[in-house]
C-alpha cells in the first residue's frame, strides 16, 4: 500500500513563499515520477510540476516557471515544492502525485495517475 502525505500548506501574502513536502511510504520505487497538481475552487485540477526518479529532469507549467522549484530526496522518499513570489491565483489545494510513466505526469488533470496524496491547502492573500 502506497501513501503520499503532503505538508507545508498555509496562508501567505502575495509575494511570499511556502515549501510543500510530500513523503511517500510503502512499496514505491525511487524510479517513480513524482509531481504536484493543484485544484482551485470551481476549476479543474491542473498540472503544476513533475520530476523524474533521478531528479535530473523536470517539467513545469508555464504559470509557475521561474517561481516554483521541485526537488526530491530519494533516501527520504520525499519530494519538495519550493514556491516563491506567490500570487493570489496560486491559491488552490495542492496534491502530490506519483506515477510510473512520464506520459501521465504532464499538463492535464492527472487522469490515470497511480497515487495521490490527500492534498494541502495553499491560500495566497492579495
Amino acid at each position: 500500500q502506497v501513501q503520499l502525505v503532503e505538508s507545508g500548506g498555509g496562508l501567505v501574502q502575495a509575494g511570499g513563499s511556502l515549501r510543500l513536502s510530500c513523503v511517500a511510504s510503502g512499496d514505491i520505487a525511487s524510479s517513480y515520477i513524482m509531481g504536484w497538481f493543484r485544484q482551485a475552487p470551481g476549476k479543474e485540477r491542473e498540472f503544476v510540476v513533475a520530476i523524474t526518479g533521478s531528479g535530473r529532469s523536470t517539467a513545469y507549467a508555464d504559470s509557475v516557471k521561474g517561481r516554483f522549484t521541485i526537488s526530491r530526496d530519494n533516501a527520504k522518499k520525499t519530494v519538495y515544492l519550493q514556491m516563491n513570489s506567490l500570487k493570489p491565483e496560486d491559491t488552490a489545494v495542492y496534491y502530490c502525485a506519483a506515477d510510473r510513466a512520464i506520459a501521465t505526469m504532464r499538463p492535464g488533470i492527472g487522469l490515470g495517475v497511480d497515487y495521490w496524496g490527500q492534498g494541502t491547502q495553499v491560500t495566497v492573500s492579495s
